[in-house]
């Protein structure tokens, strides 16, 4: 029996809104610095943000691209504007890279052209998988609300398939056609002034009784921890899993995706890791629930013995 090779580190799409330097200036970075192979660009969670950043987008290809990564990229999760249909079309049919279908609306244009699926397209078993790859999927990355027991039951029926794992960062949990981000601050969708660039890292919620609960991103609904899998990246990879996703959120992700690389690579204990993770990322609780079968909110320790609530 053959071992497993080393999932390779992918970084998925920025969620949240930056200034367009911002956005820029953070993939350069990743380009010069980072230790990832595979890159999804572009907007996934609000249209209007589009602005912010297709002014920079062929530079950052150009800048990734000579670093040696791979680029994808990402349709919008939702589509309710006859404009918004008009660019997942010109995405799909004018774009000379790959692109990371989002949601079903980009999937019938996609069928026979070899692309990836994100994580916000539900995909729970090894059937829909199958029906995705027979249309011309490559890769896709699992929802992270998926066990890793599920997880293991993917990778062993489809064996010479490329799965993704959703291992750092905010969980993505719904899109709204309404942007409940603009109306907590008295805004409407139509006229939200980009209120969101407010909040780079998302606009935390918390209960009645004042307990941290989501995280509110435009008209996406985030988790209030960030999932870090990085005791589980052993058996990940033993599950002959091919990638490692990393989200980014407001924070020094080139670290982070250091982090990673030097614990696939045997260089750094998980443990280390863990303490490393939570100086760079200090003001967000880590979980891992999801994939030990528990709330997603957890945090089940490596051995199994202690469940804390985040």
């Amino acid at each position: 029996m053959s071992t497993p090779r080393k999932p390779s580190l992918s970084l998925g799409p920025i969620y949240y809104l930056w200034d367009g330097a911002k956005w820029r200036d953070f993939y350069f970075r990743i380009a010069d610095e980072a230790p990832v192979a595979h890159v999804v660009l572009g907007e996934t969670v609000c249209s209007k943000r589009q602005n912010f950043t297709e002014p920079h987008i062929a530079d950052v290809v150009d800048r990734l691209e000579a670093a040696g990564k791979r680029v994808t990229l990402s349709s919008l999760a939702m589509v309710t504007l006859e404009r918004e249909s008009q660019h997942v079309r010109s995405l799909v049919f004018d774009s000379s890279h790959p692109i990371e279908a989002n949601d079903l609306a980009a999937l019938g244009l996609l069928r026979g052209t070899p692309h990836s699926i994100g994580p916000l397209v539900n995909v729970y078993n090894a059937a829909t998988a199958r029906v995705l790859a027979a249309r011309g999927a490559e890769n896709i990355c699992l929802p992270p609300e998926l066990p890793m027991r599920s997880i293991c039951t993917l990778a062993a029926e489809m064996p010479d398939f490329s799965f993704e794992i959703f291992a750092f960062g905010r969980m993505p949990l719904a899109i709204s056609a309404r942007c409940a981000h603009a109306r907590s601050k008295g805004l409407t969708k139509d006229n939200c002034q980009f209120i969101c660039r407010e909040e780079p890292d998302g606009l935390p919620l918390r209960t009645l009784d004042s307990q941290s609960f989501l995280v509110l991103n435009g008209v996406q609904t985030m988790s209030h921890s960030c999932v870090a899998l990085v005791e589980e990246l052993t058996e990940i990879a033993s599950a002959g899993i091919s990638r490692i996703r990393l989200s980014p959120q407001d924070c020094d992700m080139v670290a982070v995706v250091q982090i990673y690389d030097a614990v696939l690579s045997g260089r750094l204990d998980s443990g280390e890791a863990l303490t490393r993770l939570a100086a760079i990322y200090p003001s967000t609780p880590f979980s891992n629930g999801f994939y030990h079968q528990e709330k997603g909110a957890a945090w089940v320790a490596r051995a199994r013995n202690a469940t804390l609530g985040a």
